[in-house]
C-alpha cells in the first residue's frame, strides 16, 4: 500500500538502514535475538519501566538479559512538514547525514568506529517526526552510546557528504518523474491537501534540493533536537540505572525547548475524482474517506469497522467481494491513516484496466453497505479476537519492533499501561458503536483517484 497520507494505522497503529568477520558475528547475534525475543514479546505481562534520568530525560525500558543486545528507538517531534517553503526535502536530507561524520570524526572515521563498536544506527523522517534508532552489543554499549551522542549532539554536516546524499536523493527524484504512480501520488496529495505541508514530497524537488544549504540543515537540527519534543524507548540487556546515565550522556546536553514552525490541522478535500491517464494494462484505484483521531472516543469502533471492511487481508468484505467472488484484483485493502494534523480512511486496489470501472463500482457498493448496515455480530466477535491475538505477533516480535511500538505509544500519549488495557478497550466496543462509526465516516462522498486509461473507455464493457 502506498503511503500517500502518512503513518498507517497497522497493528500498533491500530491505534498510528569494514570489519567483515566482526559484522558477521554481530549479524548472527541479531538473528538469534530475533528468534528468541518473541518469547519475551508473547508474555502476558511485559514489564515496561519508566526511567527518568537526572537531567529529566524519560524513556520506557523493557529489560531482557537473555541475549547481549540493546535496541534504542527515539523520535523528536517535527518531521518533513517542517520543511520551509522552497526548501522541501530538507529534513529528509538531514536524516541521511548523521552517520556521515560527527564531532572530530569525519564520515569514514565515524563509520569505521560504528562498525568496530558492533552497532547499527539509522535516522529517518516522517511527516511529523524525526526518528533515530540504534542496535548494539551490550558489552560495547559505552562505545555505541558514545557514537550516538556524537551523532545527536555534534553532527558535522560536511559539504562533501551533503553533496553526495543530495545526489542520491536527486537520482531518486529523477527516476520518480518517469514513474506514473509516483507522479499520480503527487497530484493526489495536492488535490487532497491543497497548499498544506502534507501535500509536498518528503524528498523535495530538483529545484528545492538545490537551494538547501549547510546552514539550513544546521538550523533545523538546532530547532528540532531538543528535550521537550523527545520520546525514547529501549529494549534489551541494560538495567534502569545504567540506562539513566546513558540517557543523560546522549540527550542531556540538548536544548530544553524546540523552536518548530506551527503546522495547521487540515481536512482532506473529499468528494472529487482525479483521473491520471496513462496507457497502462493495470489501473490503480485509490479512495479516501474521513478518518478519526487517535484520541477520539470512537477510535476503537472505527478500527474494528475498518478491519472488517478491508483491514484484515484475507477475511475482509472488500477482499471477499473484489478478489474471491469476482477475481477483479490480486489484493484490496483499507487502512486508517494517522497523521498529527490530518486523518483518513484509504482504500487501495489495482485491477485490469478494462475492468477498472466495474471494480470501482464494487468497492463503492461494499463501502455503502457498511455505512448503511454495519457489520454483523459474528464479524465483530471474530475481528475482536483477531485484533487482540495478533497484536503481539505484529508489534512485539523483535527488540526493534517493541522499541518502535513503545515510542509510538508515547507519541500518542496512551500511557505506559496501554498494552494491559488494550484488550478490554476492544472488548468494550459494541455493535451499535461500530455501526455508528461506519455511518459517520463512510456516508460521505469520497475522494477517488484512478491511474490508468480513462474510465469512460471501459465503463460500459462490464455492466452488471
Amino acid at each position: 500500500m502506498t503511503m500517500v497520507f502518512g503513518r498507517t494505522t497497522a497493528f500498533h497503529s491500530f491505534e498510528r538502514g569494514e570489519g567483515k568477520l566482526h559484522r558477521a558475528v554481530v549479524t548472527l547475534c541479531f538473528a538469534l535475538f530475533f528468534l528468541l525475543l518473541p518469547a519475551l514479546a508473547a508474555r502476558a505481562e511485559m514489564n515496561i519501566q519508566e526511567v527518568k534520568s537526572k537531567k529529566g530525560i524519560t524513556a520506557w525500558l523493557v529489560e531482557d538479559h537473555s541475549i547481549p543486545l540493546i535496541a534504542i528507538r527515539f523520535v523528536f517531534d517535527g518531521g518533513s512538514a517542517q520543511d520551509p517553503a522552497g526548501k522541501e526535502g530538507l529534513v529528509n536530507l538531514m536524516t541521511g547525514l548523521f552517520d556521515e561524520g560527527a564531532g572530530d570524526l569525519d564520515s569514514d572515521a565515524f563509520q569505521l568506529k560504528l562498525d568496530d563498536a558492533g552497532a547499527e544506527m539509522s535516522f529517518e523522517a516522517s511527516r511529523d517526526g524525526t526518528y533515530g534508532s540504534m542496535r548494539m552489543l551490550s558489552d560495547q554499549k559505552d562505545e555505541a552510546f558514545g557514537l550516538l551522542k556524537l551523532a545527536v549532539n555534534s553532527p558535522r554536516f560536511d559539504q562533501a557528504p551533503i553533496d553526495r546524499i543530495r545526489a542520491q536523493v536527486l537520482s531518486g527524484i529523477l527516476a520518480n518523474e518517469r514513474d506514473p504512480n509516483t507522479v499520480a501520488q503527487q497530484r493526489w496529495l495536492r488535490a487532497i491537501y491543497g497548499e498544506h505541508p502534507y501535500s509536498r514530497s518528503d524528498q523535495g524537488t530538483k529545484d528545492s534540493l538545490a537551494t538547501i544549504t549547510t546552514d539550513d540543515i544546521k538550523a533545523f537540527h538546532k530547532a528540532d533536537f531538543a528535550r521537550n519534543g523527545l520520546h525514547v524507548a529501549v529494549v534489551g540487556d541494560i538495567d534502569a540505572a545504567t540506562l539513566s546515565g546513558k540517557l543523560d550522556e546522549v540527550f542531556g546536553d540538548l536544548p530544553q525547548n524546540q523552536t518548530l514552525a506551527p503546522v495547521a490541522d487540515v481536512t482532506p478535500k473529499l468528494g472529487q475524482q482525479l483521473e491520471v491517464n496513462y496507457n497502462l494494462p493495470q489501473t490503480s484505484l485509490q479512495l479516501a474517506w474521513p478518518g478519526v483521531k487517535r484520541s477520539d472516543p470512537d477510535f476503537f469502533a472505527t478500527v474494528l469497522m475498518n478491519q472488517i471492511l478491508g483491514g484484515s487481508t484475507f477475511t475482509s468484505r472488500l477482499f471477499s467481494e473484489v478478489r474471491e467472488k469476482r477475481g477483479l484484483a490480486y489484493g484490496v485493502s483499507s487502512d486508517l491513516i494517522d497523521n498529527e494534523h490530518s486523518h483518513a480512511l484509504l482504500v487501495t486496489t489495482a485491477t485490469r484496466s478494462d475492468r477498472a470501472a466495474e471494480t470501482l463500482s464494487i468497492v463503492r457498493q461494499v463501502v455503502k453497505d457498511m455505512a448503511e448496515n454495519g457489520p454483523t455480530e459474528e464479524e465483530l466477535a471474530a475481528i475482536k479476537k483477531y485484533m487482540i491475538g495478533a497484536y503481539a505477533i505484529s508489534n512485539l516480535d523483535s527488540s526493534s519492533s517493541i522499541a518502535a511500538t513503545l515510542v509510538e505509544l508515547q507519541v500518542d500519549d496512551l500511557g505506559i499501561d496501554y498494552m494491559k488495557r488494550r484488550g478490554a478497550l476492544i472488548n468494550a466496543v459494541t455493535l451499535a458503536d461500530v455501526k455508528a462509526a461506519a455511518r459517520k465516516l463512510l456516508s460521505v462522498d469520497p475522494a477517488v483517484m484512478v491511474i490508468g486509461p480513462p474510465l469512460v473507455q471501459v465503463a460500459g464493457a462490464h455492466k452488471g
